[in-house]
């Protein structure tokens, strides 16, 4: 049974938009993190849970030599062919709620007074909206999120904008949110200054 203390909070953002530093600064303050993306790399590792469907479904060029999955191969295929993006989400996204479930199960009996579930695709899923109680968006201007992204090892501009185009438009993210922090302009100590106003308002309402 969900704790009533507890909150349960929705973190989601486009990419470059600071949502991992939010997530990090909630953490700090105490809150419990479970993320998405850091649960799909563990399954798509060499031995992982999902690697021997994945491996089915897109064969032998899609891993890598030591047998995880080729996560660039995949980007790439992803972004050409919807088909094959609705194949890898069916296959992962159970396997991610399942595990974010037993996360928060454990959460829930260690006494967590705030849960954030860090979920890239939030807003395109009902499924993960009706898991939490509240919905936190970090946004900011496209350009800023490819200028940030841009400066990663690996990534152009022109690569960044492509993600961006895949992703959920920001007014879609904002509309579904009860709180959003514009990460526009600020610095790392006002971002963090953010993020420990909306943990003081929510676990002080608990």
């Amino acid at each position: 049974m969900r704790s009533s203390f507890m909150r349960r909070v929705g973190l989601t953002g486009g990419i470059g938009s600071g949502k991992s530093t939010v997530a990090q600064a909630l953490v700090n303050c105490g809150a419990r993190l479970i993320d998405a993306d850091a649960i799909a790399r563990r399954l798509t590792q060499a031995a992982g849970a999902a690697m021997p469907a994945l491996a089915q479904a897109f064969g032998a060029q899609a891993l890598t030599p030591d047998g995880a999955l080729d996560r660039e191969f995949m980007r790439r295929l992803a972004f050409s062919d919807p088909a094959a993006k609705a194949r890898l989400e069916a296959l992962l996204h159970p396997l991610i709620g399942e595990e974010s479930a037993r996360q928060a199960a454990q959460a829930d009996v260690d006494g967590a007074r705030l849960v954030i579930f860090d979920v890239p695709l939030l807003t395109e899923s009902r499924h993960w909206r009706a898991r939490v109680d509240r919905v936190l968006v970090v946004d900011c201007e496209e350009a800023t999120q490819a200028d940030r992204v841009a400066q990663r090892p690996g990534w152009t501009v022109q690569a960044a904008q492509a993600v961006i185009a895949q992703q959920a438009l920001r007014s879609q993210r904002r509309a579904i949110a009860d709180a959003v922090i514009y990460n526009e302009g600020l610095t790392l100590t006002q971002l963090h200054t953010e993020a420990e106003v909306l943990w003081a308002l929510w676990t002080n309402s608990a």
